[in-house]
């Protein structure tokens, strides 16, 4: 059984990144350390940072200590009455993340109607929503278009960093039929777009596709579905613990691939197992 791990796999920049100064802020900053939310969306790391200190919450209702901003951003409103109660703020907002809140910014107050391409209940989109004064409109899909008003003078388009090309494609092709201009930024993260063509090309040439990530990741699940479509012998996965013998009878070829939010240690421990079970 050949194992075949993809090109473009695990932690993207922003991820590592925000990694990086969460591990220097337990260190350097005052306690207590907590993010809005998880700073990414992967169970094991969150747990990793609870051991260094810092620890996710829903709502921030200490009045000293510090706020690490996760990678998807927050409403800048909410980080000033952090400020304000004197609270030490670190933004570890992903840079494509802050690139798609300035275009949604931009837009509105050049007089455009906004649309963000995305998930409406993702923080990365609320965040972004939040840049758009409010104003702009979620699409998911391009049959959402039907739903949204007909009367457009300028249209503003921006993407959620982690969604799928084609998804993004058909929404900007159908908006090119409604006879108005348009303005896209194409605000997806140049990870993303790798490992979306890293992931297509194992789920193309193996027999059974591994995706490896939270299952609360937008970019992991995009992953996973994005194989399924080509490969239907596809599997999510957190972690090696949910594999099963059962899923390589007959398997001749194992594709591997994983999330920007994907630790590296989680990923090894994949493939090491898949390994192990060929010899």
């Amino acid at each position: 059984m050949e194992v075949v791990v993809a090109e473009h796999a695990g932690y993207c920049y922003g991820v590592e990144r925000a990694l990086k100064l969460a591990k220097e802020t337990s260190v350097s900053c005052p306690k207590p350390i907590v993010t809005l939310g998880p700073i990414i969306h992967n169970p094991q790391v969150v747990d990793w940072l609870k051991s260094l200190g810092i620890h996710p919450v829903d709502e921030i209702t200490k009045e000293k200590g510090t706020v690490i901003i996760r990678s998807h951003g927050i409403d800048p409103a909410e980080a000033r009455q952090f400020k304000d109660k004197g609270l030490t703020v670190v933004d570890a907002t992903c840079p494509f993340v802050k690139k798609a809140q300035s275009c949604a910014k931009q837009l509105v107050e050049n007089g455009y109607d906004v649309i963000i391409v995305g998930e409406r209940n993702h923080p990365e989109v609320i965040g972004i929503m939040a840049y758009a004064k409010q104003v702009a409109k979620v699409v998911e899909k391009a049959a959402d278009l039907d739903k949204l008003p007909k009367k457009w003078k300028r249209l503003g388009v921006v993407v959620q960093t982690t969604q799928s090309e084609a998804n993004y494609r058909q929404i900007v092709d159908k908006l090119s039929t409604k006879g108005v201009e348009i303005k896209v930024f194409n605000t997806i993260c140049d990870a993303t777009s790798k490992r979306q063509r890293a992931a297509k090309d194992i789920a193309q040439a193996t027999d059974l596709v591994l995706v490896v990530g939270g299952k609360n990741s937008a970019n992991t699940t995009r992953l996973a579905k994005i194989c399924a479509e080509i490969n239907p012998n596809t599997y999510h996965i957190e972690t090696a613990s949910e594999i099963e013998k059962s899923w390589f009878t007959d398997i001749g070829k194992v594709g591997i691939t994983a999330g920007a939010s994907t630790s590296d240690w989680v990923l090894k421990d994949v493939i090491d197992l898949v390994k192990e079970m060929k010899a």
